[in-house]
């Protein structure tokens, strides 16, 4: 039982914050809606009848996944109208919370993320909810408003979407593996060896850019290796690479690059050895709660 004990409210609720900012994350893939979120229920859990809370983690848990669920609702039209490809917002990883678990890495991993911008709110909130933080359906159900068999339905065909959408692999590679891969594109990329690059990508990769109409980039997805390439390989004759480096983000390696004095995040889908996804972060508005290390 999470008893309240002598604890403050504010106590109590910071105790929990990290928690419930992961939640939201991973709900909504945006680092300022989930801080949003989490501050809206802190109002609430101050306003609150504190003495029927038996449990303040299951409430506070039950009132963020409320919230969340209503803002992705409205946020995916605004998505949709997005100019270019809409890519979640990277953030440090010691802000979503401890990774205890392989579900939980697995769900901060940045190409699940991207992933789960396929399922629908209620598909999403279900996974997230049971798989990431292992509700009973009960109360998943509770949460989302809907019978605990139909949570278990949407939980099955969420998870049979995101393993159709990475080929059957269910978590992402080792980190060592990534930052080898990683590595080598440095070394590719910074030498201008074509032919390198080449081999560290799958025949379907696929390159996003996402630049939020705040700086430039490619506003369609880039499919396909050559094509992959011969774009990776008109930036690098057209402007000028100020920096490149590794960092961390959402649970593993990423690339910090400046570009032509623009700063941007790299991160890679990666399977059977090879990459198959490139996410570019261009928007600076998503670069913000990325530490500067």
């Amino acid at each position: 039982m999470d008893t309240a004990g002598t604890r403050s409210p504010e106590q109590l609720f910071e105790e929990h914050r990290p928690l419930l900012t992961g939640l939201a994350y991973r709900m909504l893939g945006s680092m300022w809606d989930a801080e949003d979120t989490v501050q809206e229920a802190y109002l609430r859990w101050t306003r609150a009848d504190r003495d029927g809370i038996r449990e303040p983690r299951a409430y506070l848990v039950t009132v963020v996944s409320r919230l969340a669920l209503d803002q992705l609702r409205s946020a995916r039209a605004t998505r949709e109208a997005y100019p270019g490809p809409w890519l979640p917002e990277p953030v440090d990883t010691a802000a979503v919370g401890p990774l205890d678990t392989a579900e939980l890495r697995d769900t901060l991993s940045y190409a699940t993320l991207h992933l789960m911008e396929r399922l629908t709110p209620p598909e999403r909130a279900v996974f997230v909810l049971r798989e990431a933080f292992e509700l009973p359906y009960d109360a998943v159900a509770d949460i989302v408003g809907m019978p605990a068999a139909t949570c278990r339905q949407l939980r099955h065909r969420a998870s049979a979407r995101l393993s159709d959408a990475r080929g059957g692999d269910r978590f992402q590679p080792s980190g060592e593996e990534h930052t080898r891969l990683l590595n080598r594109l440095i070394d590719a990329a910074g030498g201008g060896d074509m032919a390198a690059l080449a081999d560290l990508f799958s025949q379907d990769v696929v390159a996003w850019n996402d630049g939020g109409g705040k700086t430039r980039a490619a506003l369609r997805p880039v499919i396909g290796r050559e094509h992959v390439i011969a774009f990776v390989a008109g930036l690098l004759e057209r402007y000028q690479v100020d920096e490149i480096r590794l960092t961390e983000a959402n649970g593993g390696p990423a690339l910090r690059l400046t570009i032509d004095g623009r700063p941007q995040i790299t991160l890679l889908d990666v399977r059977d050895g090879l990459i198959q996804g490139v996410f570019v972060v261009l928007n600076p508005d998503k670069l913000t709660h990325l530490a500067e290390d």
